[in-house]
């Protein structure tokens, strides 16, 4: 039975009460602990004038009190809004103003920087997870503090929007992907179900959990009573140490965190026989990595694939089924997964010719927030969503990712897009042009690099572009190369051909 986010706490509390549903930090926290933590904040939320539908902006590292928050934000009837506590004060502004956000949940280090950023939107109120709150703002404890841990959830249908997460557009503003309840719930019960989770087992994570797969992580071990071993940040020594000491059954990370834990001298240090299972997903992951990690952990490796609209994983393997290295699986259930002809996308490419990837059912987002356009632009006429992602079918009907038909970079597992960056850079008083473009990297996959025309007579330096996007952008999203060159490749109309720009010379 499909149940609501708001319902998922309580339900899990009944079933396995004093059960260890989160060990963070080493401090092992019950079923029924996270329950209570959960209706703490959520009653702290309706004494704050949230109302069922307001928008409640989480944005701060992983930690025992973020799960407590998210659960309780969901049983309060508001709408989530998770976003990753590595964008700058200015980011994160625009998108809770965007979205409408009334509360804001912030982590340590964003100050006045932040409160200039939200002077402009409906934000009410700011909630610092830390021990100390700067003037205008509250502390977690003081926010929940003589809250009673008793709560009824509101009611919220799974056909009323649940949560909205933001992704890169090619605008290089973010946009707002709107998931329903039910989006939630099917792709949390479908991916239990598809990696065979259950309440024996206990996973290792150091995913954010305010990214899609962080959040179908955490949303399938409360579902499933599994105990989720929770780092802050991933440290390759750490999860292959929680894996041991924990004897974790299962163990979740990107691409290039099984390459830096394979590459990491710790790596026959620690006991990993307990482990059944690994997921990976983010970014696709060569089959003779993939291979590496099975045979140097022990363990199935099950890909999966994902996005934001789509409120976790759109396709994945079979725990107990056939598997094939490097593709991204099968569809979950109740989910439709076709390959539409690249010339016309109402066309099913034949097998093994690319196409782009498209997915119908009940996980496709309500649309984009506030933006009519992209939402009829995602879409075709018969409901099938746009993904972007260029794919093939086998014959047996396993997917394969080839490229990505749009012009994102895809950086260890997140999403950075050229006309963003290049915003920012067209920003600097000594640029006069700047394209992105991604180059190869082995260990995360693709880097950002930036290619730069000086205003004439200025002399800009690596330095001072970089320190100017670092300003701007999270950290994961500031260039990673940096070439000044004389013009860019464009098409007869003047725009940027930013698939030639890797024919540029790198002496130019």
């Amino acid at each position: 039975m499909l149940v609501t986010l708001g319902e998922m706490p309580a339900r899990a509390a009944a079933a396995f009460g004093d059960r260890r549903a989160v060990i963070f930090e080493d401090v092992p926290y019950s079923f029924d602990a996270l329950d209570r933590r959960a209706n703490r904040f959520a009653n702290a939320l309706v004494a704050a004038g949230i109302e069922p539908g307001d928008r409640v902006t989480l944005c701060a590292p992983n930690t025992f009190d973020w799960m407590a928050a998210y659960y309780g934000t969901a049983k309060a009837g508001a709408v989530l809004n998770p976003v990753t506590a590595m964008l700058t004060a200015g980011e994160i502004g625009y998108i809770a103003g965007n979205c409408g956000a009334k509360l804001l949940l912030a982590g340590p280090g964003k100050g006045e920087a932040l409160f200039e950023a939200l002077a402009e939107t409906a934000v009410e109120q700011v909630v610092f997870a830390a021990d100390e709150a700067p003037a205008g703002a509250v502390t977690y404890e003081e926010f929940i503090a003589n809250m009673p841990d008793e709560f009824e959830a509101r009611p919220r249908g799974l056909d009323e929007l649940g949560a909205i997460g933001y992704t890169s557009g090619t605008t290089g503003h973010p946009k707002g992907a709107m998931m329903s309840g039910r989006a939630i719930a099917v792709g949390t019960a479908g991916t239990a179900l598809m990696h065979g989770r259950t309440a024996a087992d206990t996973t290792v994570s150091a995913l954010p959990l305010s990214h899609v797969y962080g959040m179908v992580v955490m949303n399938c071990a409360l579902l499933c009573g599994t105990t989720m071993v929770l780092l802050e940040r991933f440290e390759a020594e750490a999860m292959l140490r929680s894996v041991e000491r924990y004897r974790a059954t299962m163990l979740e990370a990107v691409p290039t965190g099984f390459m830096y834990m394979l590459a990491d001298p710790a790596m026959g240090k620690y006991d990993l026989s307990s482990l059944e299972r690994m997921t990976t997903g983010g970014q696709t992951i060569p089959p003779a990595t993939a291979a590496e990690v099975e045979e140097k952990f022990g363990a199935t490796l099950l890909e999966l694939w994902g996005m934001t609209e789509l409120a976790g994983p759109g396709t994945t393997h079979a725990s107990a089924c056939e598997r094939r290295l490097g593709s991204i699986g099968v569809a979950i259930p109740y989910v439709e997964a076709r390959i539409g002809a690249l010339e016309d996308s109402r066309q099913t490419a034949p097998v093994g010719e690319p196409g782009e990837l498209l997915i119908r059912g009940p996980i496709v987002p309500m649309g984009y927030y506030g933006n009519e356009t992209a939402t009829k632009e995602a879409f075709d006429e018969d409901g099938w969503f746009r993904t972007g992602d260029v794919a093939t079918r086998d014959e047996d009907g396993f997917l394969w990712v080839v490229d990505r038909k749009k012009d994102m970079i895809n950086t260890a597992g997140f999403n950075v897009y050229p006309a963003e960056l290049e915003r920012v850079l067209a920003a600097h008083p000594d640029v006069s042009m700047a394209a992105v473009g991604g180059v190869p990297d082995r260990e995360k996959g693709e880097l950002a690099k930036a290619y730069i025309v000086p205003r004439p007579g200025a002399e800009p330096t690596v330095d001072s572009i970089v320190a100017h996007c670092r300003k701007h952008l999270a950290p994961y999203k500031v260039p990673r190369q940096i070439q000044f060159v004389p013009d860019l490749p464009v098409n007869s109309t003047g725009k940027i051909l930013r698939r030639e720009l890797h024919t540029i010379d790198d002496g130019a």
